[in-house]
């Protein structure tokens, strides 16, 4: 699939699009797949509320299918609260996380990074391929690469490296944010059609209180989300790039 192809879609079924090889729920069934259908997802960001802006209305969708769907922080966001020390920034916004996830529905998982100081070394490669190796993940959804914001950066190239040395044995995605300013040269593989979950996914967004998210969200993500969905001929969506290379399609 190209990246020319529009998945045009509603319901479950969107947010099932992106994902080769996962069962739809038919029409009216969303989260009655068999146990035998269900498939384990996680969404892997740098900071507290980097999977909700990036993926929140397609973590959503899947949840509503009945997938399991794991929300990964690899910082808890210590340096992201003006006039709070790294410990009080942390508890704060690790409450928002949990009040985020309740409105999503899913389960999260926090790494031990410090935000703004985030580590590529052979101790946190390490780290982060025991994390995936645990959790046995069918999909990672995680940021690009090429991201002007080191964080975001460090973290997909953490993702990547423990994809190829698990011998690819996971489907990997990327997710988008505040592109032109922080995703860098970001070409789409696959939409999302998230008009009908996408005032949840602003719920969860806005859990994150502490992050003034507002001018974030209508400077950035809801432009990007009508961007999207222009794109593929819906009112909203979410854009992602799968993950390739020449090993992989053998």
């Amino acid at each position: 699939m190209d990246r020319r192809t529009m998945l045009k879609a509603t319901g479950s079924a969107a947010a099932l699009s992106i994902l080769r090889g996962i069962p739809l729920a038919k029409a009216g069934e969303a989260g009655k797949l068999k146990k035998s259908q269900k498939k384990k997802i996680l969404v892997i960001g740098a900071h507290p509320d980097d999977p909700e802006t990036g993926a929140g209305g397609t973590i959503c969708l899947l949840k509503e299918a009945g997938h399991e769907v794991v929300c990964v922080y690899l910082t808890r966001g210590e340096a992201g609260i003006p006039g709070k020390s790294h410990e009080e920034a942390a508890a704060i916004r690790v409450v928002e996380c949990t009040n985020a996830c309740a409105v999503t529905g899913c389960s999260h998982i926090f790494m031990d990074q410090v935000d703004g100081a985030t580590e590529i070394n052979q101790a946190r490669y390490k780290e982060m391929r025991d994390l995936l190796e645990r959790e046995k993940p069918d999909v990672v959804i995680t940021h690009w690469p090429i991201d002007g914001h080191r964080d975001h950066a460090v973290c997909g190239m953490l993702v990547v490296d423990a994809w190829r040395r698990l011998d690819r044995c996971f489907e990997l995605f990327y997710f988008e944010v505040m592109t032109g300013v922080q995703t860098q040269m970001f070409r789409p593989t696959h939409w999302v059609d998230i008009t009908k979950v996408r005032a949840r996914k602003h719920r969860a967004c806005y859990c994150h209180e502490s992050q003034q998210l507002k001018e974030v969200m209508e400077g950035w993500h809801e432009p990007m989300e009508r961007f999207r969905g222009i794109e593929c001929r819906c009112e909203a969506a979410e854009a992602f790039a799968r993950h390739t290379d020449a090993q992989a399609l053998v």
